[in-house]
């Protein structure tokens, strides 16, 4: 328990996630006091400081299924790309794989047999697993290069030779070349990596095309400038060079296009893409259209191509970052280390807020200064989304907006936000009414309600030109569908095709029954459609006399906008709410269930309409004959005593002469 400045108290939790510490043996006990059994901290050789328990059977490990502990995180695991690690019984890293939806990824490890041998053995020493989430899958893919050649795995051995992705590097020379490359060694800036080499050749391509820069391997040197040791290539005379290797180039003016090179490789492709746009104008205005779209082409490759990775940058400097996110109730920090592009510190903090006036930077100082407690860490620069309200001495705060901290800070929202919703789906688990209660309360908040929607209906209607009319009355209780509560009914007032009247009709026979039988009402209605469905709702609640003691909405399929009595603007919930989507699934439903019961009617009316149309033969006949025959096809070709046997003589011979005559 920490407790601030006005006394007022902050419970705080910490649940490590992908935790590396430092080496020093006064930080690895304050973890292990603080830790102990969770066995959840990495260390700086790629291990684990505590042994884990394993719960695996043997009949698990035989079969490749995870234990119970570990399914329960694959189950809770997000559909979003990130990267994995499998840990051993002795908590060392042996395996770090990259995901574009880190559940089905995962997943697909276990319960089946692999064809590759070193696959199942992979799983079978599978003991736990540690993600860590990112923007997009080639993001996970630099920062899954980055955690090898980190921790160096043992299942990781396709990449413990010195192969890696291809890097972009600009030469330190007096006419320097750009150029694609895997081996760091050469003397220059450089850019990536990319996880995609045919977009790198794209931008190089590129860069060729608008840039006259050389090509050739040659060192130039002033001096063998001077006396012409080097001659000129094709690319001079084709005008894709300027000629430096003769010094027909000043360094001051080919150093002018490499700062503009420099640009693109930063991300900078503003530049590029005007250019490429001018072109494919004139090549059009040319009438030159093969040329043009092949321009376009690579415009389009430029706009979607990231020259930076988020995580993996190629600075060799180390990198510390503070995230935060927060709900009704609590906040939740997430810690980054970064060395060399590789997230070698982790950890998810957790506060639950008792007082409602304690303030966001107050919660994120006593994050810094937790964490620096933890790891025995001084802080220098420290990337946060805010300033914090106390000043650590030596401490430099950045808050940025744009550039590759941004981006850093980016990926630690998306991992705080992540533990967040894992904490709520726990909790929720270990006690579902809560999930309930909260889901309660936000409906209530964003449907300006006086009471929680516990109970909850929903109306559609259904019909063809007019035809077998029918609505579906469909129950929520406690934001659950309460399927026997669900209700059909066939419109007996209304003719033709008038879903105004037909919502009319329904609601009052619904409520009309209920209020007659003493049955509570919902304490809302939800009406599928515009503000025609609404009004004529609205009408209905009118004169049974319950508007304003049951509330009532309709919501509209297009934008999904919400509509409220008297509103002239509709209401727009944001998409990702759960209020919106119990709505959704209720309107979903409830147009489900009934253009089931329509579909059947219409069915039914088809089938039955030819014995309707004998005379004589009326409802209870034809039903009796369909019960029987079980077709209409059937009782085409019955017998005369096959009909008689079951509706007597004179229906039968009716039904019998009305298929047999000459002009059926």
């Amino acid at each position: 328990m920490n407790t601030d400045k006005t006394g007022e108290n902050i419970e705080a939790t910490g649940n490590p996630d992908d935790v590396g510490v430092s080496s020093s043996s006064a930080s690895r006990r304050n973890i292990r006091k603080l830790l102990a059994g969770t066995g959840r901290n990495i260390d700086e050789f790629g291990g684990f400081d505590i042994e884990i328990t394993p719960d695996r059977t043997k009949e698990d490990i035989f079969n490749n299924r995870p234990g119970e502990q570990l399914r329960e995180k694959i189950l809770n695991l997000p559909e979003l790309p990130g990267v994995y690690m499998y840990l051993d019984r002795s908590g060392k890293v042996i395996y770090v794989g990259k995901a574009k939806r880190l559940k089905r990824r995962v997943s697909s490890y276990f319960n089946r047999y692999h064809e590759v041998t070193r696959t199942n053995l992979l799983v079978r020493n599978i003991v736990d697993m540690r993600f860590i989430v990112v923007p997009t899958e080639e993001d996970a893919l630099h920062l899954e290069n980055a955690m090898i050649k980190e921790y160096q795995p043992r299942y990781n051995v396709l990449l413990k030779d010195d192969k890696s992705y291809p890097w972009i590097v600009v030469t330190k020379e007096l006419y320097p070349r750009v150029f694609m490359t895997r081996e760091k060694g050469i003397h220059g800036r450089y850019y990536g990596p990319y996880a995609n080499q045919a977009a790198a050749k794209v931008v190089l391509q590129l860069i060729r095309e608008v840039y006259p820069l050389r090509s050739c391997r040659h060192t130039l040197e002033e001096k063998g400038i001077a006396r012409n040791r080097y001659s000129l290539c094709l690319d001079y005379h084709i005008h894709k060079c300027l000629g430096p290797c003769r010094g027909l180039v000043s360094p001051e003016d080919y150093g002018k296009y490499i700062t503009r090179v420099r640009q693109i490789l930063n991300g900078e492709t503003v530049e590029l893409e005007n250019v490429l746009k001018d072109e494919m104008s004139r090549l059009s205005e040319e009438w030159k259209f093969e040329e043009a779209q092949v321009v376009k082409e690579k415009y389009e490759a430029v706009r979607k191509y990231n020259a930076k990775s988020v995580i993996g940058e190629a600075s060799e400097s180390s990198a510390d970052m503070f995230a935060y996110v927060e709900n009704e109730d609590r906040a939740f920090v997430n810690f980054m280390h970064l060395n060399r592009g590789a997230v070698t510190q982790s950890l998810n903090l957790e506060y639950r807020r008792q007082k409602t006036d304690i303030t966001r930077e107050e919660i994120l100082s006593m994050a810094v200064a937790e964490i620096g407690e933890r790891f025995d860490r001084e802080f220098k620069e420290v990337i946060v989304p805010f300033m914090p309200d106390v000043e650590f001495e030596g401490v430099r705060f950045v808050v940025p907006s744009r550039g590759d901290k941004k981006k850093v800070l980016d990926v630690g929202v998306k991992n705080a936000t992540q533990y967040m919703h894992d904490v709520e789906k726990q909790a929720e688990k270990l006690n579902p009414e809560r999930g309930v209660e909260k889901l309660m309360a936000q409906m209530k908040s964003d449907f300006r309600l006086e009471t929680e929607p516990r109970h909850i209906e929903c109306f559609d209607n259904s019909n063809i030109q007019g035809t077998n009319p029918v609505a579906s009355c469909v129950v929520f209780r406690n934001g659950k569908p309460a399927r026997r509560d669900y209700r059909h009914f066939n419109i007996k007032t209304v003719v033709g095709a008038n879903d105004f009247a037909s919502m009319k009709e329904v609601l009052h026979r619904r409520y009309t029954r209920m209020m007659a039988e003493g049955e509570s009402l919902p304490q809302l209605v939800v009406v599928d459609g515009g503000k025609g469905q609404l009004s004529a709702a609205v009408e209905a609640f009118d004169e049974m006399g319950i508007r304003g003691i049951v509330a009532l909405v309709g919501i509209a399929k297009r934008l999904e906008e919400i509509y409220f009595p008297g509103d002239s603007l509709p209401l727009y919930i944001d998409k990702k709410s759960q209020s919106l989507r119990v709505i959704q699934a209720l309107r979903d439903e409830a147009h489900r269930f009934g253009i089931t019961h329509h579909r059947n009617r219409r069915s039914k009316s088809q089938t039955v309409s030819e014995l309707d149309s004998i005379k004589g033969i009326g409802d209870a006949t034809s039903a009796t004959l369909m019960k029987e025959f079980r077709s209409l096809k059937r009782v085409k070709e019955a017998a005369l005593e096959d009909l008689a046997a079951v509706i007597g003589k004179a229906k039968a011979t009716s039904v019998y002469n009305h298929f047999h005559s000459p002009d059926n």
